[in-house]
C-alpha cells in the first residue's frame, strides 16, 4: 500500500455517525442476481446506453464479461473508461442516463439495472485486491503533479496520472478526502466509508502523496508556489458554502444549510436532530430532495419541501421526488420564505411564506407553516477565488473555470480544472470524465507531445 493510500486508509470516520442508521436501498447483487440480469441484455450494436453514459463505459461488453462468469474483466472494462465507476455505480442517476437510455423502455419492459450490474463488477474486484492488481504503472516520469482539492476530479485525475508514471500531490483542506463522495452523497445510496475505500484504492496505483488538513491559497503554499514546485496543476476546487434566504430570522440554531446538514449526518457523531419532529426543506433540486428524503428516513414526523415554483419547473430528479414520497415526503408548491418564525428562547417554530404566482409573492397570501428545522437548498457559493490566483485562468460569469471542452485546460499552460468548479455543480461522473481528458491531456504535455 502507498503512503497515500494509507493515509486515505486512516481517515475511518468515527463511530457513532447518523448516517449509520441508513440501509443501502439498491443492495449488492449476489453472483446469480447478477448473471440473471445480465443475461437479460440485448448487447445493442449501437448501444444508447454508452452514448448515455458521460464517461462513455462500454456497457454491453461489461455486461456480457459478467454473463460469462468474468466479473475481474467487467470491473476492468467500467475502470478503463471511469476510474471511479464504483462510487457512479451506486450514485449516478442511471435512470436519466444510461439505464433511462435502455430500449427495454421503449417496449414497456423493465430496463436493465446497469447501475447495480456496475457495482457488482467493481465492488467485488475490489475487495479481492483493490484497483492496483488490474493496472500496470508506466515507468516514473521524474514529473510532478498538484491536484488542488481531494473531491472526485482530483482523486480521479490523481489516480490516472500516476498510472502514467508522474508523481502526484493532492492537496485536501478537510480532514478526510473524498470531498461530495465522502461527505455529501445521500447515505442510503452510499455510506461515507465506502467513498473513502474507493480513495483508498485510487491512491495505491502510483507515487500519490496525500496531504489534508491543507489550503492552497494559505501561508506558503501559494499559487505560485505550486506553480514553481510542479510540472502541472489540477484544479479540482468543488462548491463552496450553501446559500442563504435573506430573510428574518435565518441566523441562528434550526436553520441548517442543506449541504452542511447532509456533510454532519455523515460525519459527525456529536451532531442530532435535537428533538426536532418537523421540518421543512426550501428549494426544489436534487440536493433538496436529498436531505428532505434523509430526513424523513430518520423518523421525523412530517417533512416537506417549500418550492416558490411548480413541480414541473423543479431541477431536481422525478425519480427521486417519487422515491422521498413513497417515505412520507410532502412538496408544497407555489410558496416563496418571507421569515423564520421563532419563540422566545430562539427556538424555531415555523416559517412565514407568500403564495407565489411565477415564483414571485403575491401580496396579501402570507401564512405561517409550523415546523422545527429548517433546511435550506437553493444553492452553493463558488468556490474559485483561488482560480484567479494563476495568472490566465479566468471564470465566466457564472463564476466557473472557463477550460478548453476538449482538454480542460485553463488559459495558463500549467493549469487544468475539471469537476464542480467547471460545470457548476452537476453529477460525480462528470467530474470523473473531466479528470480522464484532463490527465490525458496532462500526460502528454509532460511528455513533450
Amino acid at each position: 500500500m502507498t503512503a497515500a493510500a494509507a493515509a486515505a486508509a486512516g481517515a475511518a470516520l468515527p463511530e457513532g455517525r447518523l448516517e449509520q442508521r441508513f440501509t443501502d436501498y439498491k443492495p449488492l447483487y449476489r453472483p446469480a442476481e447478477a448473471e440473471a440480469e445480465a443475461n437479460r441484455c440485448l448487447y445493442c450494436v449501437d448501444a444508447p446506453c454508452i452514448q448515455a453514459c458521460p464517461t462513455e463505459i462500454d456497457i454491453p461488453t461489461f455486461i456480457r464479461k459478467i454473463a460469462t462468469g468474468n466479473v475481474r474483466g467487467a470491473a476492468r472494462t467500467i475502470l478503463d473508461a471511469n476510474l471511479l465507476g464504483y462510487s457512479c455505480s451506486r450514485v449516478c442517476p442511471v435512470e436519466v442516463l444510461c439505464v433511462g437510455a435502455c430500449v427495454y423502455n421503449a417496449w414497456e419492459r423493465p430496463p436493465i439495472q446497469i447501475g447495480r450490474l456496475q457495482r457488482y463488477a467493481t465492488e467485488t474486484t475490489l475487495a479481492r485486491g483493490g484497483i492496483a492488481g488490474l493496472y500496470a504503472r508506466r515507468p516514473a516520469t521524474g514529473k510532478r503533479v498538484a491536484c488542488v482539492g481531494g473531491g472526485p476530479a482530483s482523486i480521479a485525475a490523481a489516480g490516472l496520472l500516476a498510472l502514467a508514471g508522474h508523481r502526484v500531490t493532492v492537496f485536501e483542506r478537510k480532514q478526510v478526502p473524498g470531498g461530495l463522495n465522502t461527505l455529501g452523497i445521500a447515505p442510503y445510496k452510499m455510506l461515507g466509508d465506502a467513498a473513502l475505500r474507493e480513495v483508498e484504492w485510487v491512491l495505491a496505483l502510483g507515487e500519490i502523496e496525500l496531504r489534508t488538513g491543507v489550503t492552497v491559497g494559505e501561508g506558503d503554499l501559494s499559487a505560485a508556489r505550486l506553480l514553481a514546485d510542479y510540472d502541472a496543476v489540477f484544479l479540482g476546487l468543488g462548491l463552496g458554502a450553501d446559500s442563504t434566504l435573506g430573510v428574518p430570522g435565518e441566523e441562528g440554531p434550526g436553520v441548517h444549510g442543506a449541504v452542511a446538514l447532509i456533510e454532519r449526518i455523515k460525519a459527525d457523531p456529536t451532531f442530532d436532530l435535537g428533538g426536532a419532529r418537523t421540518a421543512l426543506v426550501v428549494g426544489g433540486g436534487n440536493t433538496a430532495i436529498d436531505i428532505a428524503h434523509e430526513l424523513a428516513l430518520l423518523d421525523l414526523e412530517d417533512v416537506a419541501m417549500v418550492y416558490r415554483r411548480r413541480e414541473a419547473d423543479m431541477s431536481g430528479y422525478a425519480h427521486e421526488l417519487d422515491y422521498a414520497r413513497r417515505h412520507g415526503v410532502r412538496l408544497l408548491e407555489d410558496r416563496v420564505p418571507l421569515a423564520v418564525l421563532r419563540d422566545g428562547q430562539g427556538r424555531v417554530t415555523g416559517l412565514r411564506v407568500a403564495r407565489a404566482q411565477g415564483g414571485k409573492p403575491v401580496a396579501g397570501s402570507e401564512h405561517d407553516l409550523p415546523c422545527d428545522l429548517i433546511a435550506v437548498a437553493i444553492g452553493q457559493a463558488r468556490a474559485t477565488g483561488l482560480a484567479q490566483a494563476f495568472p490566465g485562468v479566468a471564470l465566466d460569469p457564472k463564476g466557473r473555470v472557463v477550460v478548453d471542452p476538449v482538454t480542460r485546460r485553463t488559459g495558463h499552460p500549467k493549469v487544468w480544472a475539471g469537476g464542480d468548479c467547471v460545470n457548476g455543480g452537476k453529477e460525480v461522473v462528470n467530474a470523473a470524465q473531466d479528470a480522464k481528458l484532463a490527465a490525458r491531456s496532462i500526460d502528454a504535455l509532460l511528455r513533450g507531445a
